[in-house]
């Protein structure tokens, strides 16, 4: 070890006590400078990092019967709105070298375990009991979503006007100034679809509308029976998506970037991008084709922009390299009117087959899984039919309503029966009645608009909810992704998810939230059922409810947290009916979340 400098002074004793002093103040210096270092990094980090851990137990049946905790801990009012897998703080805290150009910085990127969060998101302030719908479908509180810069951006598009305490939604959009449900008529005459109407006789159902906006194209097709999966990510336009879903429109952040959007192959009628200011071309053309691995067969790609009718060179150029794109993927003009261009999918592989070889793209190899779509790379190649696809000529589902129940053909790629699929139908028809009993003195006829079903299966709770005035957003795990083409092909949305990371959407999201057995499965996979309750909460507007059916052990242990997240507002908890999908051990937790704030 070094030795310490000498004194210059003459006396050795009093050198010796002056280095001594001059040490002991060099260290307080020092220890004072790294307490400030903490404090400051310590508030810049909040709370991503854990402040304690709780004391829960991994496994529910050593939870002692004593344990209840009383509080969790606030989030600092500036997390408001956070989402913790769509965090660009978080980017630069861990180093991420993501590609700009790639969007990648759009596109999820959770945190590590010990950065999850561990207290609860509260509400801006202000904050007031969302305006029910269909009101909400044109007016919002503005003090639920406090940015109104989006409002003058647009003016001129009337995305948004702020009108006193209020924001109202004219229906406009970049590129349908006079209203969406003009530009919607427009689109039907252009396809001469029947009557006007873009639904054609309930052929059209599924939408994907890519660059979404605030959603009101989505908002404006939900009178005519079609339920569009309103896209865009968390960019410039920020709160876009939050407020689609603040006014009750299906909606999800989301980007077209390097993977796979979290859908299977042949989910939608139509994809729509209006002014959505996605570069086509790039990469040989690999977004188009994520667009074509999702269309149905013979659907349809609504193309509103200036590369489909400016005359000036770029444009011109722009225009001509993506009609050979779409062209060489064996897509027709259906039609082409003034500012939109719409395109048509084959329904055969027969054009496919007729391509000169070494064609580009290049068809997708034999072993690719088309249906794979949960964190899984984007490729630059056409995805070709199933010989069943190809000999019947289509998805072969039908229309709207009937296609809600009827057992859809790609069941026997699950080794589904029929019979299994209709019981199915009637046993979530018969508890979803239950459900409602149990909640009957508590919620009104419009307490309920956006739901979120966590654990979807085949979509039976959803479909049990058809007749009330609600949007369900099916999840279906990651390891059970394979389901979630049946829900499209019943007519309904849902996406692919892992529960043991956080969802891609804001705080305050869902009115409804349904869990069967979820707790349970992640419990298995060592996830945390603290962590999952906490997004929950995150997820689940103040006076939302959640419905919990798992098993007892479960229910039992979660009971003891209810105060923690503040969902002791109401409670039920019942010993359900016993029916074919019964694990043997069950009970149904109804809760209510509370409406408070961070003085509460």
């Amino acid at each position: 070890m070094t030795k310490p400098p000498q004194s210059r002074g003459g006396g050795g004793g009093g050198g010796g006590a002056l280095g001594r002093r001059g040490f002991a103040a060099l260290l307080a210096a020092a220890v004072i400078a790294l307490a400030l270092l903490c404090l400051f990094y310590g508030a810049a980090f909040a709370p991503t990092l854990r402040s304690r851990r709780l004391p829960l137990q991994r496994r529910f049946e050593a939870v002692p019967a004593d344990l209840a905790l009383s509080s969790l801990p606030v989030c600092d009012a500036r997390y408001s709105e956070l989402i913790p897998c769509l965090d660009r703080g978080l980017h630069n805290q861990l180093r991420l070298r993501l590609n700009l150009s790639l969007m990648e910085h759009y596109e999820r990127h959770c945190p590590p375990a010990h950065r999850r969060l561990n207290c609860l998101i509260p509400p801006p302030a202000g904050y007031r009991v969302p305006i029910r719908w269909p009101r909400s479908r044109d007016e919002v509180w503005k003090a639920n979503i406090p940015h109104t810069h989006l409002a003058s951006e647009k003016s001129d598009q009337r995305w948004m006007v702020v009108n006193g305490d209020k924001i109202n939604f004219p229906g406009g959009g970049t590129h349908f100034h006079t209203g969406a449900d003009k530009y919607i008529v427009h689109l039907a005459q252009m396809l001469n679809f029947p009557n006007g109407k873009l639904n054609n006789g309930g052929n059209i159902r599924n939408v994907l509308d890519v660059g979404c906006g605030v959603a009101s194209f989505g908002a404006y097709l939900l009178p005519l029976d079609i339920i569009a999966m309103s896209l865009a990510p968390n960019d410039v336009h920020e709160n876009q998506i939050q407020f689609a879903l603040e006014r009750g429109i299906p909606s999800t952040l989301g980007v077209l970037g390097t993977r796979r959007l979290p859908y299977p192959s042949h989910s939608f009628e139509l994809a729509h991008c209006s002014r959505c200011r996605i570069d086509w071309l790039q990469r040989d053309g690999i977004l188009l084709l994520e667009v074509d691995r999702v269309l149905r067969p013979g659907g349809y790609f609504v193309y509103s922009s200036p590369e489909a009718y400016a005359m000036d060179p770029i444009n011109r150029n722009i225009w001509r390299k993506m009609s050979d794109l779409a062209r060489r993927m064996c897509w027709q003009i259906a039609s082409k009117e003034d500012q939109t261009v719409i395109w048509i999918k084959p329904l055969t592989n027969e054009c496919y087959m007729k391509r000169e070889p070494g064609t580009l793209p290049n068809m997708c190899d034999r072993d690719d899984d088309p249906d794979a779509a949960w964190n899984v790379p984007m490729k630059a190649c056409v995805t070709p039919y199933s010989e069943r696809v190809h000999k019947v000529k289509g998805s072969n589902l039908l229309p709207w309503p009937q296609r809600l129940t009827a057992p859809p053909p790609r069941l026997e790629e699950l080794g589904i029966s029929s019979n299994n699929f209709s019981d199915d139908n009637e046993i979530w028809h018969f508890r979803v009645i239950q459900y409602w009993k149990l909640m009957k003195s508590e919620i009104q006829k419009d307490s309920f608009r956006n739901v979120m079903d966590m654990n979807a299966n085949l979509g039976g709770f959803a479909a049990s909810l058809r007749k009330k005035d609600v949007w369900v957003m099916n999840v279906v795990p990651s390891t059970e992704s394979g389901k979630l083409k049946i829900i499209y092909d019943r007519g309904l949305l849902g996406t692919i998810h892992n529960w043991c990371e956080s969802f891609s959407t804001y705080p305050r999201t869902y009115d409804l939230v349904h869990a069967w057995l979820l707790f349970s499965e992640i419990e298995k996979q060592g996830c945390s059922v603290e962590d999952l309750l906490i997004e929950m909460d995150r997820i689940m507007r103040p006076q939302g409810y959640a419905i919990i059916r798992d098993k007892v052990a479960v229910i039992n242990h979660i009971k003891k947290l209810l105060p923690a997240v503040r969902w002791d507002d109401w409670s039920s908890d019942v010993k359900p009916k016993k029916d074919a999908l019964w694990s043997g051990d069950e009970r149904v937790l109804i809760v209510r979340k509370k409406l408070w704030n961070q003085t509460l």
